[in-house]
Protein backbone atom coordinates (compact mmCIF):
# COMPACT_ATOMS: atom_id res chain seq x y z
CA UNK A 1 0.00 0.00 0.00
CA UNK A 2 1.14 3.39 -0.88
CA UNK A 3 0.98 6.02 1.87
CA UNK A 4 -0.10 9.37 0.74
CA UNK A 5 0.73 12.46 2.74
CA UNK A 6 -1.97 14.78 3.75
CA UNK A 7 -1.95 17.89 1.61
CA UNK A 8 -1.50 20.16 4.69
CA UNK A 9 1.53 18.21 5.97
CA UNK A 10 4.76 20.22 5.99
CA UNK A 11 7.68 18.67 4.20
CA UNK A 12 10.15 19.35 7.00
CA UNK A 13 9.36 18.86 10.73
CA UNK A 14 11.47 20.26 13.60
CA UNK A 15 13.80 17.87 15.44
CA UNK A 16 11.68 17.72 18.59
CA UNK A 17 8.64 16.30 16.79
CA UNK A 18 9.07 12.54 16.80
CA UNK A 19 7.42 9.92 14.68
CA UNK A 20 4.74 7.80 16.30
CA UNK A 21 6.16 4.93 18.35
CA UNK A 22 9.63 6.49 18.81
CA UNK A 23 11.20 7.70 22.07
CA UNK A 24 10.78 11.37 22.83
CA UNK A 25 14.35 12.33 23.74
CA UNK A 26 13.53 15.95 24.52
CA UNK A 27 10.92 14.92 27.11
CA UNK A 28 13.40 12.56 28.80
CA UNK A 29 16.10 15.25 28.86
CA UNK A 30 13.68 17.81 30.29
CA UNK A 31 12.48 15.29 32.91
CA UNK A 32 16.05 14.66 34.04
CA UNK A 33 16.72 18.41 34.03
CA UNK A 34 13.59 19.06 36.11
CA UNK A 35 14.51 16.45 38.72
CA UNK A 36 18.08 17.77 38.89
CA UNK A 37 16.86 21.37 39.20
CA UNK A 38 14.41 20.52 42.00
CA UNK A 39 17.08 18.60 43.93
CA UNK A 40 19.63 21.38 43.37
CA UNK A 41 17.30 24.14 44.54
CA UNK A 42 16.31 22.01 47.55
CA UNK A 43 19.96 21.46 48.41
CA UNK A 44 20.69 25.19 48.20
CA UNK A 45 17.61 25.95 50.32
CA UNK A 46 18.60 23.49 53.04
CA UNK A 47 22.21 24.71 53.04
CA UNK A 48 21.00 28.29 53.43
CA UNK A 49 18.54 27.22 56.09
CA UNK A 50 21.25 25.43 58.10
CA UNK A 51 23.59 28.42 57.97
CA UNK A 52 22.90 29.53 61.58
CA UNK A 53 23.52 26.00 62.91
CA UNK A 54 26.79 25.73 61.01
CA UNK A 55 27.87 29.14 62.33
CA UNK A 56 26.94 28.31 65.94
CA UNK A 57 28.57 24.87 65.80
CA UNK A 58 31.87 26.36 66.97
CA UNK A 59 30.30 28.13 69.95
CA UNK A 60 28.97 26.92 73.27
CA UNK A 61 26.64 23.96 73.54
CA UNK A 62 23.74 25.96 75.01
CA UNK A 63 23.95 28.61 72.29
CA UNK A 64 24.12 25.92 69.61
CA UNK A 65 21.03 24.18 71.02
CA UNK A 66 19.02 27.42 71.08
CA UNK A 67 20.07 28.24 67.50
CA UNK A 68 19.16 24.71 66.37
CA UNK A 69 15.71 24.93 67.99
CA UNK A 70 15.07 28.30 66.36
CA UNK A 71 16.17 26.86 63.02
CA UNK A 72 13.78 23.91 63.37
CA UNK A 73 10.93 26.24 64.32
CA UNK A 74 11.65 28.33 61.23
CA UNK A 75 11.79 25.23 59.05
CA UNK A 76 8.50 23.75 60.22
CA UNK A 77 6.46 26.93 60.77
CA UNK A 78 7.81 28.95 57.79
CA UNK A 79 8.13 31.98 60.07
CA UNK A 80 11.29 33.70 58.91
CA UNK A 81 11.65 35.66 62.14
CA UNK A 82 12.87 32.47 63.88
CA UNK A 83 15.57 32.01 61.24
CA UNK A 84 16.67 35.65 61.54
CA UNK A 85 16.80 35.32 65.35
CA UNK A 86 18.86 32.13 65.01
CA UNK A 87 21.23 33.86 62.59
CA UNK A 88 21.68 36.85 64.90
CA UNK A 89 22.21 34.58 67.91
CA UNK A 90 24.81 32.59 65.98
CA UNK A 91 26.69 35.77 65.07
CA UNK A 92 26.76 37.12 68.64
CA UNK A 93 29.17 35.43 71.05
CA UNK A 94 27.52 34.89 74.42
CA UNK A 95 30.03 35.19 77.30
CA UNK A 96 31.03 31.89 78.87
CA UNK A 97 29.77 31.92 82.46
CA UNK A 98 29.96 28.16 82.95
CA UNK A 99 33.75 27.74 82.84
CA UNK A 100 34.57 30.29 85.57
CA UNK A 101 31.79 28.91 87.76
CA UNK A 102 33.12 25.36 87.31
CA UNK A 103 36.60 26.60 88.18
CA UNK A 104 35.28 28.31 91.30
CA UNK A 105 33.39 25.17 92.28
CA UNK A 106 36.52 23.05 91.79
CA UNK A 107 38.60 25.44 93.90
CA UNK A 108 36.01 25.45 96.67
CA UNK A 109 35.93 21.66 96.56
CA UNK A 110 39.73 21.53 96.90
CA UNK A 111 39.56 23.94 99.83
CA UNK A 112 36.87 21.81 101.46
CA UNK A 113 38.95 18.67 100.92
CA UNK A 114 42.03 20.29 102.46
CA UNK A 115 40.06 21.41 105.54
CA UNK A 116 38.71 17.89 105.91
CA UNK A 117 42.28 16.58 105.73
CA UNK A 118 43.33 19.07 108.40
CA UNK A 119 40.34 18.02 110.54
CA UNK A 120 41.36 14.36 110.19
CA UNK A 121 44.92 15.27 111.19
CA UNK A 122 43.63 17.17 114.24
CA UNK A 123 41.43 14.22 115.18
CA UNK A 124 44.40 11.85 114.90
CA UNK A 125 46.50 14.17 117.08
CA UNK A 126 43.73 14.43 119.69
CA UNK A 127 43.25 10.68 119.69
CA UNK A 128 46.92 10.02 120.30
CA UNK A 129 47.13 12.54 123.17
CA UNK A 130 43.68 12.03 124.71
CA UNK A 131 42.65 8.95 126.68
CA UNK A 132 40.84 6.22 124.76
CA UNK A 133 37.45 7.31 123.48
CA UNK A 134 34.34 5.63 124.75
CA UNK A 135 32.36 3.25 122.55
CA UNK A 136 29.58 5.81 122.04
CA UNK A 137 32.05 8.31 120.54
CA UNK A 138 33.17 5.89 117.83
CA UNK A 139 31.43 4.96 114.60
CA UNK A 140 30.96 1.41 113.35
CA UNK A 141 34.47 1.33 111.88
CA UNK A 142 36.27 2.39 115.05
CA UNK A 143 36.96 5.92 113.79
CA UNK A 144 35.81 8.72 116.09
CA UNK A 145 32.78 10.70 115.00
CA UNK A 146 33.65 14.09 113.60
CA UNK A 147 31.71 17.20 114.29
CA UNK A 148 30.42 19.31 111.43
CA UNK A 149 31.93 22.75 111.48
CA UNK A 150 29.92 25.65 110.10
CA UNK A 151 31.33 28.23 107.71
CA UNK A 152 29.32 31.11 109.11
Amino acid sequence: MHEQLHPMTPLHLPFYVVKPGETDVLMIVMGIFLITAVLGVGNIYLRLHSLPERMAHKSQKLQFEIVAILGLLALFTHIHLFWIAALLLAVIDIPDFGTPLRSIAGSVEKIADSTEGAAKQEAADEESTAPAATASDKTDHGVPKKEVRGHA
